[in-house]
């Protein structure tokens, strides 16, 4: 099993279930040192040894170099999580930041095809296997000042509509989880290190944690081989949607 952008947040918190679980792991992300503290805290906690794998999902390269690297029978990946994504900015399109927008479009579309594409000939050529896209409430319901950000979810959304039906022949389930707000380092990241703003995002209620988002992930791969959940949508029970949240 592979987990893109395992070092934080819903990645981190899927590592942790899963490996509780006895799943084994392989798991990527941009950022080495903490690739090996979660390798050792789930050999500590759990007895598990995952294998790791550092590189950025938005470099084509890297991507295909680390995948070949991968020895039997770890090669033969039966379930992707591709979870790598993240926000950045909250502008108007008039006042957006290009690198900001590459930085959405290139991690959280492109990476997530690139890695899509060096581990679907192997689902294809076993006839099994489960991909599960970790999308957005923001790919179902945009909002002002997320326009590239809630464009790349809806993007994901529509891959894997169309990757369910492509892969139906294969045998290959298809699914995306939408989590609601999650507190992890998702609105850091949007604000570029502004932890008092980011933090306000989550103010008056209780929002999602990774792993709430991760419980779930564990319920989609553990159904029967007969049952696909194809679309799955999870809130905090603060919010509505996008922007209805009820703050205490």
């Amino acid at each position: 099993m592979l987990i893109t952008g395992a070092t934080s947040g819903i990645g981190k918190a899927t590592a942790e279930i899963l490996a509780e679980n006895g799943y084994n792991l392989i798991l990527t992300g941009r950022r080495k040192e903490y690739l090996e503290q979660l390798k050792e805290d789930l050999f500590r906690k759990y007895g598990q040894t995952p294998l790791t794998l550092n590189f950025d999902v938005r470099d084509l390269r890297q991507v295909e170099e680390s995948l070949d690297s991968l020895p039997h029978p770890y090669n033969e990946i039966d379930v992707l999580v591709n979870n790598a994504g993240l926000a950045v900015g909250l502008n108007a399109v008039q006042d957006g930041v290009t690198d900001d927008w590459d930085r959405m479009i290139d991690t959280n579309v492109k990476g997530l095809l690139y890695v899509t594409r060096k581990v679907i000939p192997g689902m294809i050529s076993r006839k099994s296997g489960h991909i599960i896209n970790i999308s957005s409430i923001a790919g179902k319901d945009p909002y002002p000042m997320g326009n590239v950000y809630c464009a790349t979810k809806h993007a994901v959304q529509s891959l894997t509509q169309t990757m369910r039906m492509e892969l139906l022949p294969y045998g290959i389930k298809v699914s995306s989880v939408a989590p609601g707000a999650v507190n992890t380092e998702f609105s850091t990241v949007r604000f570029k290190g502004d932890r008092e703003r980011a933090d306000n995002v989550y103010k008056g209620f209780i929002p999602l944690s990774g792993k709430d988002v991760a419980e779930a992930i564990l319920f989609i791969i553990s159904r029967a081989p007969h049952v696909n959940i194809d679309d799955l949508l999870i809130m905090p029970t603060a919010q509505a949607f996008s922007r209805d949240i009820s703050r205490k």
